[in-house]
């Protein structure tokens, strides 16, 4: 087998203590000379390493003003496809429920074992996520609440500490905030829907700041459960309404 290359094997060090530490897209790394310090390895083999990860998309760097987590390339108001999952979204709506049925699975188990393993720094910045989403709401620009939403999510991901289950998520992040702002642009047809969510997404914050798995799983498949019920309502609902539109055919 082919040895690693260095730069290959610092840029996979990069990613676990990206994972590792929570950083979101936005986020800045290190500086150079101190993540060079903490890896124990040059500065050029760091830059090399950066690079590696910057024409994947996962860094970017700023000249004179550091290196950052990538935030997701396309947002969905692009209209640009840049995944077969959004792909097959934008052909069918109804995939949402499908993706509701993947959330219910992967956030209960993400929230059972963020409340077991979630440290100090996980929960203040859990709460962080969880006001940042509350001040967003009625924002005119449904992505940003969506953002600030998924964003809740992902942070319970990185508090349960399973690298597999947090990748996974990462890598439905596009997926996700899309699925939400679809769901909440449907939601908030429903009067007093706001009030409903916002108590469940404090439960789930609560619930993971209490160190209690079972409450804070059972809060997770609430929320989700709420979700799709409320929105196969809203279709039933606009389904009814069409057929009582419909004119009655013509006798021949």
């Amino acid at each position: 087998m082919k040895p690693m290359r260095l730069s290959d094997h610092i840029a996979q060090q990069l990613e676990i203590m990206i994972n590792a530490r929570g950083l979101l897209p936005g986020d800045r790394l290190p500086a150079e000379r101190k993540l060079a310090e903490e890896l124990d390895i040059s500065r050029s083999s760091l830059r090399e390493a950066i690079q590696k990860l910057a024409s994947r998309g996962r860094l970017v760097s700023r000249p004179g003003g550091g290196t950052y987590v990538c935030d997701v390339p396309h947002s969905w108001s692009e209209e640009v496809i840049v995944d077969p999952l959004a792909s097959l979204f934008m052909v069918n709506p109804e995939y949402r429920f499908d993706v509701l049925e993947i959330r219910h699975g992967l956030e209960g188990a993400g929230a059972w074992h963020a409340a077991l393993r979630a440290t100090d720094d996980d929960k203040r910045r859990l709460r962080a996520r969880f006001d940042a989403m509350i001040e967003l709401h009625g924002s005119e620009n449904t992505m940003d609440e969506a953002r600030a939403d998924a964003t809740f999510h992902l942070t319970i991901a990185e508090a349960s500490h399973n690298l597999v289950l947090l990748q996974v998520m990462r890598g439905l992040f596009t997926l996700l905030q899309t699925n939400i702002s679809q769901n909440l642009e449907k939601l908030y047809t429903l009067p007093k829907v706001f009030e409903p969510l916002s108590a469940q997404h404090r439960e789930l914050m609560e619930a993971i700041i209490a160190g209690d798995p079972e409450r804070a799983r059972h809060a997770a498949h609430v929320h989700i459960d709420f979700v799709h019920t409320s929105l196969k309502t809203i279709d039933e609902d606009e389904a009814r309404k069409a057929r009582s539109l419909r004119l009655p055919s013509e006798k021949v």
